[in-house]
């Protein structure tokens, strides 16, 4: 076995899920590619003393059962989820997909009711349970960045087994400002942003649900946002890519959205009413993630980042009261080769073009982090 998985499976057990004796791991897994890494979370789960458990899923026959479902075959299917969910400690997820544009020809009012109908099945496992979810490297996704496999291995186990124990320690100057925080400006090219995260708590990202990991994130205060973003990565939803992203807000809600398919973004924009106001702001500090490949677990840590999410809020976390089944991270780069851009909160500069200039946050800077 890849020391490597070895590596990064234990890290996956024992620090993002802290498995214990007796405790029960549902370990999903998706494509031919994950087969050693899930092989060694079995091992590294009873070797911790858990019980592991393994679904296994393909986008293609998800395409063929979703093309002809039926409202009451998706509510049973949450039901079983939902059950099997609530049997659950811990819950793993490694994907690999071979084509991540798999579902992108399923209707949108189909998959608008798909996310709303299964909802349930996931709330219980954000809420309710210890969870880390993963991409793994296979050819697609080296495609994607434009690298050879072997190149995109090495920087994928670089990005993932590095020491996020040193970056949980890094972020506690970033939680305790934003805890104290009340406005934020945001400006940069086709952006001028205002809102309040008063009384919001901040919430460090440092492995323990996300592998890749490195972000800081809270809401803003659901009526506050006021101004206009133009998000300069691409985005995948549902299968389909969307990119130029742009939108303007008034006392929170987006009152105009466009982008490459303004009809396909306003349509997912129109799910219910709480995917037209945002659920999250966060930061992106990873220092090995440098720029977008269209997989938003990696783009939304990129370094110099910061992602601003129409939808819902994680409830019990950083919880602004906003609910929806949308939850779409859509990413903004402030890096200089990005357009630059700064970031002030109560009128004093914390971050400019991609870098934390106050004293107490520079440790978050990509030199401090590798």
């Amino acid at each position: 076995m890849d020391s490597r998985i070895v590596k990064l499976a234990r890290n996956l057990v024992n620090y993002s899920c802290r498995v214990k004796a007796g405790e029960n791991v549902l370990i999903s897994i998706e494509g031919e590619s994950v087969i050693d890494m899930a092989r060694q979370i079995v091992s590294e789960v009873y070797n911790a003393g858990g019980n592991p458990y393994v679904d296994i899923s393909n986008s293609r026959i998800t395409r063929q059962v979703l093309l002809g479902i039926k409202e009451e075959q998706i509510k049973n299917m949450n039901d079983m989820l939902l059950y099997k969910m609530k049997k659950m400690h811990a819950y793993i997820a490694v994907r690999g997909n071979d084509n991540t544009s798999e579902l992108s020809d399923v209707p949108s009012d189909l998959m608008k009711t798909y996310s709303k109908l299964m909802k349930p099945a996931f709330d219980q496992r954000v809420n309710h349970t210890k969870w880390v979810v993963l991409r793994y490297p296979n050819n697609a996704m080296a495609q994607k960045a434009n690298m050879s496999l072997a190149a995109f291995e090495d920087f994928y186990f670089d990005v993932c087994n590095l020491d996020y124990s040193k970056m949980d320690k890094a972020q506690d100057c970033l939680k305790a400002l934003m805890d104290r925080t009340d406005k934020v400006r945001i400006t940069g090219e086709g952006t001028d942003l205002t809102f309040s995260i008063k009384g919001m708590p901040a919430i460090k990202c440092s492995g323990r649900q996300n592998i890749p990991d490195g972000e800081v994130f809270t809401a803003p205060v659901k009526d506050s946002v006021n101004g206009k973003i133009m998000y300069n990565t691409p985005s995948e939803y549902h299968g389909s890519t969307f990119t130029n992203v742009a939108f303007e807000f008034k006392n929170g809600k987006i009152t105009y959205a466009g982008c490459n398919d303004d009809e396909k973004i306003n349509h997912i924009l129109d799910t219910d009413e709480g995917a037209r106001y945002i659920g999250e702001f966060s930061f992106g500090i990873n220092p090995y993630i440098t720029r977008p490949m269209n997989d938003i677990l990696f783009d939304e840590k990129i370094a110099g980042s910061i992602h601003f999410t129409p939808g819902s809020a994680y409830v019990g976390e950083a919880d602004n009261g906003n609910r929806s089944a949308v939850h779409w991270d859509l990413v903004y780069i402030q890096r200089p080769e990005y357009g630059g851009g700064k970031i002030y909160f109560d009128d004093v500069l914390i971050r400019d073009n991609g870098i934390f200039v106050l004293d107490e946050l520079k440790g978050l800077n990509p030199e401090n982090l590798k």
